[in-house]
């Protein structure tokens, strides 16, 4: 068995991704092939803490473009991300792994709130912590909190799950002659607009030299692969 490469990671999983095959709504097949991948690398002692998203369920920016105030449909988003991050829990522990729920927003009878070194114990005790509710606030996206909780938690590299194999010149589903980059530097992402995070949340890793992993979360085992520094996906380091 290899070795892994890092101590600790934050791993950020989109909605989309929870939603498998289907447009919106939980697909608890491929959460429940997720948690067994994660379970495999959580087994060999790696720290996992989650940032997870919501747009299977509700998506704030596309609703505020549609009309509706941006701060009460950022809310709605992070309420979405914590119905997400239930299933993840359930399917989870039902992985044998003992988790922490922790949400931005206070909600005492659903999760704990989030503090940070509190989340920072539940990691040095092995259990897996899953941030939800974003950073608390709007007009931050989900990416923007996983790059600070990535930070905050002192994690050793922020591990981006897509439905794709890592970053292109272009999108690679209506471009088959796409270009898959191994490497990046942060300015690259940046000055070339590629879809890895929106820029805050490149801009907050370059400032703190924080890599950033972009992999297939599809690809059975890819966690492990990743978290043992095999060359997967792509890697935007400084």
């Amino acid at each position: 068995m290899s070795e892994l490469t890092y101590q600790r990671v934050l791993l950020k999983l989109s909605g989309e991704a929870l939603a498998g095959s289907r447009s919106l709504g939980i697909d608890m097949n491929s959460i429940d092939a997720f948690c067994q991948d994660l379970a495999e690398v959580v087994g060999m002692g790696l720290e996992v803490a989650l940032v997870i998203g919501g747009g299977n369920i509700f998506r704030g920016v596309s609703s505020s473009a549609a009309g509706m105030d941006r701060a009460s449909a950022d809310y709605m988003g992070m309420l979405a991300t914590v119905i997400n991050g239930l299933a993840l829990q359930d399917s989870l522990e039902k992985q044998g792994l003992t988790t922490r729920l922790m949400t931005a927003i206070r909600m005492q009878e659903v999760a704990e709130p989030y503090i940070r070194r509190r989340a920072i114990r539940h990691l040095e005790k092995k259990r897996v912590v899953i941030c939800a509710a974003g950073t608390g606030n709007p007009y931050f996206t989900t990416d923007t909190a996983a790059s600070l909780r990535a930070m905050e938690l002192k994690a050793q590299a922020l591990m981006k799950a897509t439905r794709v194999p890592g970053v292109y010149d272009t999108n690679p589903e209506d471009n088959p002659n796409a270009r898959l980059y191994t490497r990046l530097s942060y300015l690259d992402v940046l000055q070339q607009g590629l879809k890895v995070m929106d820029s805050a949340a490149i801009s907050l890793c370059m400032d703190n030299n924080m890599p950033i992993v972009v992999f297939n979360l599809l690809e059975r085992h890819n966690i492990m692969r990743v978290a043992c520094g095999e060359n997967v996906g792509t890697v935007v380091h400084g």
